[in-house]
């Protein structure tokens, strides 16, 4: 019963996140239904076209670049906002409002990242260029949570999108817009 609970409790914070109305306390305190041999799918989060998430970063002073020079979503050396979550395109509007930090994304939707749920595929993630603003910002602003498996540090915003600092970026996964 415990891990039902923390499961409908984890279910009632990501309905919340994306707007979905959650079932009643009565409900959820019902006898539970027979599980369901599926796997987990990620909440419904709207969509964006690319050139509306270049238009929502170029309005915050956002920049982004490609070991191509291109955004095509299925070339590994584009930089493409194809499908991005339009919470992850608020947050990095919010990171870039609250750091007051330049920021330069290196890493969308495109193809070649590593795969799952919440990825850079399914417009979770985008990476940004390291810098000294952006380094100090969200290593004094955000908490400590030990290493990924790869040994990149994590860090854990206060609405719980984590950074992770690989070798030459912030790989960044937003679950929620980050206070926007």
């Amino acid at each position: 019963m415990r891990v039902r609970s923390a499961l409908t409790a984890l279910a009632l914070v990501v309905g919340a996140s994306v707007g979905v109305a959650a079932a009643p306390a009565s409900a959820a305190a019902g006898p539970a239904a027979p599980a369901k041999a599926t796997s987990p799918a990620a909440p419904l989060v709207t969509k964006i076209s690319h050139s509306q998430a270049t238009s929502m970063f170029r309005s915050s002073g956002i920049t982004w670049s490609s070991s191509g020079g291109c955004s095509d979503r299925n070339n590994s050396t584009c930089t493409s906002f194809d499908q991005l979550n339009l919470p992850s395109a608020q947050g990095a509007q919010t990171l870039k409002s609250a750091s007051g930090c330049a920021l330069n994304i290196t890493g969308g939707t495109e193809t070649g990242h590593a795969g799952g749920t919440y990825s850079h595929w399914n417009g979770y993630k985008l990476d940004y260029s390291l810098g000294t603003c952006i380094n100090n910002y969200v290593t004094g602003n955000f908490a400590y949570i030990g290493q990924r498996g790869d040994g990149a540090a994590m860090y854990q915003s206060g609405s719980g999108n984590i950074y992770a600092r690989e070798g030459n970026h912030w790989d960044v996964t937003y679950y929620n817009c980050g206070g926007c």
